[in-house]
């Protein structure tokens, strides 16, 4: 395999894998209790590299909180998503504009600039994204939740562009990636555990028993896309790796369909090819 070609294989399992994850914390019905439980996965996968890599330098930890921080900030925002909206409606919104998001920040805090063909790609995408999220036969009776749902997956998309910023900033200047995947999932369940204990105190037990198999199962897929995105932070642009990593939003639309029975339709499934189209479109034009 090329080096041009190694990235790109990464960022498609990670793909693959997300959409997966994703499919899994919403099949689960209680979207706060399955991330919860996601999360509490991801950190014990990665417990005992803990004892094996190198702690990050005092100067990182800046870089660390500030991840951390718009990680919690993209996790409720995605919760608040999914639990108004079909996976089929609202994953496309919120993960097909991460890159838009993900190349206006870059742009701003990693000087990383963007080719004419890259530009197109990202407005073929957009343009796909504005049809895909448009209700369907099997939502329309559902408008005003849509808005909702529309709203907060945006939401999703900004604290996309800001963790992949983020997150390429502080891996880059780490002594190990490990360090920084190690360390980033050690206190990333913190936020939503505490949410989670919260509002559903007096039933959190209760809560966690339906999600316990699909949410072991959801949180090492989610260690291994997002090790393998952090791992493609390091090896060309974060735009690129968002864009070709959103290409997910194709597999969980149609896990959606499939094992949700969610309305996908003509019109989605050609919205879902132009959006691919746009996000391969800005790796062709790298």
């Amino acid at each position: 395999m090329t080096s041009a070609l190694f990235p790109v294989a990464i960022c498609l399992m990670s793909a693959i894998s997300l959409a997966a994850t994703n499919v899994l914390v919403k099949r689960g019905g209680d979207i706060l209790t399955a991330r919860m439980v996601l999360s509490i996965v991801m950190a014990l996968s990665v417990l005992p590299l803990a004892f094996f890599v190198p702690l990050p330098p005092r100067e990182t930890l800046p870089l660390l909180a500030l991840s951390m921080a718009v990680h919690w900030f993209y996790q409720f925002s995605a919760i608040r998503a999914l639990h108004r909206g079909d996976l089929s409606l609202v994953f496309p919104v919120m993960r097909g504009l991460g890159p838009l998001a993900t190349a206006m920040i870059a742009g701003i805090a990693l000087q990383e600039a963007l080719t004419v063909w890259q530009i197109a790609g990202l407005v073929t995408a957009s343009a796909a994204i504005i049809v895909f999220a448009m209700p369907t036969g099997a939502t329309v009776h559902a408008r005003r939740l849509d808005r909702s749902a529309l709203f907060w997956s945006v939401m999703t998309a900004l604290g996309v562009g800001l963790y992949a910023v983020a997150d390429a900033r502080a891996v880059r200047v780490m002594p190990n990636v490990l360090t920084f995947v190690v360390w980033l999932f050690l206190i990333d369940w913190i936020g939503v555990t505490l949410v989670a204990l919260w509002q559903r105190r007096g039933g959190l037990i209760r809560a966690i028993r339906p999600q316990i198999r699909g949410g072991i199962i959801a949180g090492l897929l989610g260690s291994l896309s997002y090790g393998l995105a952090i791992f493609a932070y390091t090896l060309t642009d974060a735009a690129i790796v968002t864009a070709l990593r959103e290409t997910s939003v194709v597999f969980a639309a149609g896990f959606g369909a499939i094992l949700l029975r969610e309305g996908f339709g003509r019109r989605r499934t050609l919205a879902a090819a132009v959006l691919a189209c746009g996000l391969i479109l800005m790796q062709a034009g790298a």
